[in-house]
């Protein structure tokens, strides 16, 4: 367990006061009329959700980044492999299609398929489909870290190794014939455990369920931090050869580390998708993965904040520039990640510590000579 002395530290009390900005009072400001100035309509609510999932997302990769020295390319796959495996059950409950008059999938449909794929049953029920939200990616990180820790794979052999299994599962997804929608995706749902997507209630739901895991996956990572498996993993970013000298397997920690952070990265997705209304395989191309390794260096690699901060203002950043320069917003987003390199190692939540050293340093320059 955290200490109580750790849990009430102030930037745990700092965010629980988020936590209750984000699950309590964004959506009452939801359920306030229209014509009130503090209303908070759906669109926005569900916009808020989608950057509550990309901040998940960024804090799974900073979990295996910044505190365990593992540069993983493909945490946007294992989001998008969790948005898949959710998209799949609201797929299945969307109903007969008015025009070929069958339950099966539109694309499937179009295709010429008959019956549903076999994979595909068991997301018809609601828990399998959770279930698989987690244990798909899960699954995957655990098999791919294996083969590549167990060779002694690390530094930049491993983030291309990664970013090589995000473009062939990509290029795998664009196919037709893999029965996932190709290029076009999964997407037009309607409903999910009977409720409609369309109701406020309904997206009211989900974002108070991106705002928890949110929660749920910041005290969850503090907490490990402050464990055994904490101080190892810390310990192997920091200098992996003297663990093993010291007796510790470095093999099963970046093992166990790798797939809970995939695991988390997976429902992250599967909140995203119906608050996003669609999931596709451009979700998976190598670009994506790279996005949120400059999230995590903004806000901060190796804090609690840092990736949730850099999570927001990112996105933030590119829904105005998007709009404003939408030819130049690539630009901009390689000179943020070339200035925070440069000039904030430590990203935004590190700036006070950078400012308070150059103070610092400033203050004991020799005063000049008069003469």
């Amino acid at each position: 367990m955290i200490k109580s002395k750790t849990f009430f530290s102030p930037e745990n009390l700092a965010f629980i006061v988020l936590g209750v900005f984000v699950v309590v009072v964004m959506p009452v400001l939801n359920c306030l009329p229209v014509d009130n100035p503090l209303h908070l309509s759906t669109f926005q609510l569900s916009v808020w959700g989608k950057y509550l999932c990309y901040a998940v997302l960024a804090m799974s990769l900073n979990f295996v980044w910044g505190y365990t020295g593992l540069l993983c390319l493909a945490q946007n796959l294992f989001f998008s492999l969790g948005g898949y495996a959710f998209g799949m059950y609201l797929m299945l409950m969307i109903g007969p299609d008015p025009v070929y008059n069958s339950a099966l999938p539109d694309f499937m449909d179009f295709l010429g398929y008959q019956k549903l794929p076999a994979h595909w049953v068991p997301f018809e029920n609601f828990w399998f489909a959770i279930g698989a939200v987690m244990w798909v990616p899960g699954l995957l990180a655990f098999i791919f870290g294996y083969l590549a820790f167990r060779s002694r794979i690390k530094g930049v052999y491993f983030s291309i190794l990664t970013q090589a299994l995000t473009y062939a599962a990509s290029l795998l997804f664009f196919r037709n014939d893999t029965t996932f929608g190709g290029n076009n995706g999964f997407t037009d749902f309607k409903t999910i455990l009977g409720y409609s997507l369309r109701d406020p209630e309904t997206m009211r739901a989900i974002f108070i369920a991106s705002g928890l895991l949110m929660v749920f996956t910041y005290f969850l990572i503090s907490w490990l931090l402050s464990t055994k498996l904490g101080k190892v993993q810390q310990a192997i970013r920091d200098s992996e050869n003297r663990v093993l000298f010291s007796g510790y397997s470095t093999l099963s920690f970046k093992l166990l580390i790798f797939t809970l952070s995939a695991a988390i990265a997976g429902l992250a997705g599967a909140l995203y998708v119906p608050q996003a209304g669609i999931i596709n395989p451009s979700e998976m191309v190598p670009s994506k993965g790279l996005d949120v390794v400059v999230w995590v260096a903004l806000g901060g690699r190796g804090s609690k904040w840092g990736p949730i901060i850099g999570a927001v203002v990112v996105n933030l950043l590119k829904s105005w520039a998007t709009r404003a320069y939408p030819e130049s917003w690539l630009i901009i987003l390689g000179a943020i990640f070339v200035f925070v390199v440069i000039f904030m190692p430590n990203g935004i939540v590190g700036l006070p510590a950078q400012f308070k050293a150059l103070r610092k340093k400033w203050s004991k320059q020799p005063e000049p000579s008069s003469t």
